[in-house]
């Protein structure tokens, strides 16, 4: 994308509820500084990182593929980095954009969306062009039609990223807890309920936060307690095994030798006490 493009158009009174008035795409490498606009705007960042900075967020870093919104009125600025990005940008305006504001689809404060399908805005930001182009009142009714679609992919994926970190978060506390308790039995199914999910869904979503399933997570760091207890202290084989919860000394070295290739008593010759 290396030719600049650029189509304006003066609403119809009609459109009323919602009017794309520009439209256009460029590779840009120069900033845009203390500007106001007096309409709202779009501008998605196909590929390629800077940043943006409004009153209301300050500066932000901001890396493609990204979209972010101008409100009117209000002073930004906003530039790519050393080698410039692509990008896409659209002008609009009417009555559904304090909708869009007051549903808080589109917000002042957290005008940068990352974006996971690139793809489909790419799509939506080309048929608005295409009709832009058109110059009819189909053309601009379609027009006004891709950018809501825009607005509303935006907010959906916008929507799935923080559903995503809400999930890391709770992911995390539950690898927590796991860990704290790992050397207590583990009802998996019981463990699971107390999470409010099903055995199934808690050990795909714990593989995938961990790497390994619950079962196996807590069988690794019972084994890294008794390492400790093996080279820190000069308890008995069958008593480490019963502080990790292993009632069988025999099963606990058998485990024990097949993760770490060793015996206990070997582990613990390899690291006398200080």
């Amino acid at each position: 994308m290396r030719d600049a493009e650029a189509i304006y158009r003066t609403p119809l009174g009609a459109a009323g509820g919602l009017a794309v008035t520009g439209s256009g795409r460029q590779h840009a490498r120069r900033a845009v500084t203390d500007r106001k606009l007096p309409s709202f705007a779009v501008v998605l960042v196909e590929r390629g990182q800077g940043w943006l900075e409004t009153a209301a967020t300050g500066r932000m870093s901001l890396t493609g593929p990204a979209l972010f919104w101008l409100f009117p009125n209000r002073v930004h600025s906003y530039a790519p980095n050393e080698g410039g990005w692509d990008e896409r940008w659209a002008l609009f305006e009417g009555s559904f954009t304090r909708d869009f504001v007051r549903l808080r689809i589109i917000a002042e404060r957290h005008p940068i969306v990352a974006l996971h399908h690139l793809d489909e805005v790419v799509r939506l930001f080309g048929k608005l062009h295409a009709d832009l182009l058109d110059d009819t009142n189909l053309g601009q009714a379609s027009a006004a039609l891709m950018l809501h679609r825009i607005v509303i992919s935006a907010a959906r994926q916008a929507s799935d990223a923080a559903d995503r970190r809400q999930e890391r978060l709770d992911m995390a506390d539950i690898v927590e807890t796991l860990r704290r308790r790992a050397m207590q039995p583990l009802d998996l199914a019981a463990f699971a309920t107390e999470h409010g999910m099903s055995p199934a869904t808690l050990r795909r979503r714990f593989t995938l936060e961990t790497g390994l399933p619950p079962k196996a997570f807590q069988l690794r760091a019972r084994m890294d307690h008794a390492k400790q207890l093996l080279a820190t202290t000069d308890e008995k084989i069958e008593t480490v095994a019963a502080m990790i919860g292993l009632d069988d000394p025999f099963y606990f070295s058998r485990v024990f030798h097949e993760r770490e290739g060793c015996s206990p008593r070997e582990f613990r010759a390899r690291y006398p006490r200080v």
